[in-house]
């Protein structure tokens, strides 16, 4: 029998050591178990940002920030992206296996039927200001989702759980592009179903009634692949987030929707928006040298955003894969030598090259590139963040029915290091200074 191994504790007080269990996975690195800790010894550990704790045991995802890894169940998100749709990494996230042919069809079918939104749902964007921020608008609809599908609202029932996942991953596209129309000014386009999930995504977009739109299918692979690459991230601010609210037994829709609020932080979801804003603001390939100067600067708060990333210390892995997209779309629409595109592939090309960024590992990341495919598929800067959030909205069901099915699961009650005011005493006004 394998012997058991453990981490033991000196507390410094001279007393007997603490002896904590260490629990293994499959992959990455051993855990203390510290549950009995404060029981044991009244204490707790403190960890800002949770940097070196393990919240969760889970599943679905591992990263490997060192080596450049992404898994979805084990498999490789390079082969993911070559060989399968978004349609059979959701099934895969949420299964645990790739789907057969028949599973996929099935599964499609599931999607399909769902993929419209109760009408009386439109007219909640009429509440909402045309120049509101579509990821307001989305964090809104989203959360009101439960007043109008909460016939599956059991989070203890699994059959419930299932159903409210293929409800939001379903309706993410139709709710997140009547986002962009009503920012527009044009009439929502209700779903195709014949069409792909990112065909359907682009048709709700981009079609208007004067016209027939026909998704081009590089276009609409492109926007498939930056699905994949975006659909799970292991228990990032947002993802953590959606664990939370659901450790509480909060409904599924309302969970999502904090997820899509703390996605939306500057921090976590808007890199690629931020991308494209420092672009512009470079504006020439001539002023790319000042910024280069700036960035290695330590007195000077400017960074060049999509580059480098706080998890991979090598490169991105999801990155190489956006970088081909980036660059089958930009051949597809003739964009080459579009002012904007020029100037991010001469940057890619300094920071790929230059020593400062190669000692220091800031490799482009994956916001870097999707950045750009975003914009040369005709999505605004402003939409970014919410096509990020129809692709993690799989991920975040995944994880937060991994979560509720777990016995071992327990309401989130993280503790503090408090450094305030001792106990004191009222004083009555009169003798307040």
């Amino acid at each position: 029998m394998e012997q058991k191994k453990v981490a033991k504790l000196d507390l410094g007080n001279g007393e007997q050591l603490i002896e904590l269990p260490i629990l293994s996975g499959s992959m990455g690195p051993d855990v203390i178990d510290i549950r009995k800790l404060h029981a044991t010894s009244g204490m707790f550990t403190y960890d800002p940002g949770f940097l070196s704790t393990a919240s969760s045991s889970s599943e679905i995802t591992f990263i490997d920030g060192d080596k450049g890894i992404l898994l979805y169940r084990g498999y490789p998100i390079e082969q993911l992206a070559e060989h399968c749709d978004f349609m059979e990494v959701c099934y895969l996230l949420m299964k645990g296996e790739l789907p057969t042919n028949d599973q996929r069809d099935k599964f499609v079918k599931s999607i399909n039927e769902h993929s419209m939104v109760h009408e009386q749902l439109i007219r909640f964007y009429a509440g909402f200001r045309r120049d509101a921020h579509p990821m307001a608008v989305t964090v809104g609809v989203v959360g009101a989702l439960s007043a109008f599908y909460h016939e599956a609202l059991d989070v203890s029932d699994a059959s419930h759980r299932d159903l409210s996942a293929i409800h939001l991953i379903a309706k993410l596209p139709n709710i997140t592009a009547m986002a962009y129309k009503y920012n527009r000014g044009h009439p929502f386009n209700y779903p195709c179903n014949h069409l792909s999930y990112a065909a359907n995504f682009m048709h709700m977009m981009f079609a208007v009634p004067a016209e027939e739109y026909k998704p081009n299918p590089v276009l609409a692979r492109a926007l498939d692949r930056i699905l994949i690459l975006h659909a799970d991230h292991e228990q990032n601010a947002s993802t953590s987030t959606v664990r939370l609210a659901g450790s509480s037994g909060a409904n599924p829709f309302a969970c999502i929707s904090a997820g899509i609020a703390c996605l939306w932080g500057p921090a976590h979801g808007g890199a690629n928006e931020a991308c494209l804003n420092m672009l512009e603001e470079i504006g020439d390939e001539s002023r790319i040298g000042k910024y280069i100067d700036r960035a290695k600067d330590s007195n000077d708060s400017f960074r060049l955003v999509g580059f480098g990333h706080r998890v991979y210390k090598n490169f991105d892995p999801r990155a190489k894969l956006m970088r081909e997209t980036c660059h089958e779309v930009l051949n597809e629409l003739g964009l080459q030598d579009d002012p904007l595109f020029k100037l991010a592939m001469k940057l890619e090309k300094i920071a790929l090259e230059d020593e400062y960024f190669i000692s220091r590992k800031l490799y482009p990341n994956v916001d870097f590139y999707s950045g750009i495919v975003q914009r040369a598929l005709g999505i605004p800067s402003s939409m970014f963040t919410a096509i990020f959030a129809t692709a993690r909205t799989v991920g975040w069901v995944a994880q937060w029915s991994e979560m509720i099915a777990d016995p071992a699961q327990k309401i989130g009650r993280p503790r503090q290091l408090y450094t305030g005011v001792t106990t004191r005493k009222v004083l009555p006004i009169s003798e307040r200074k």
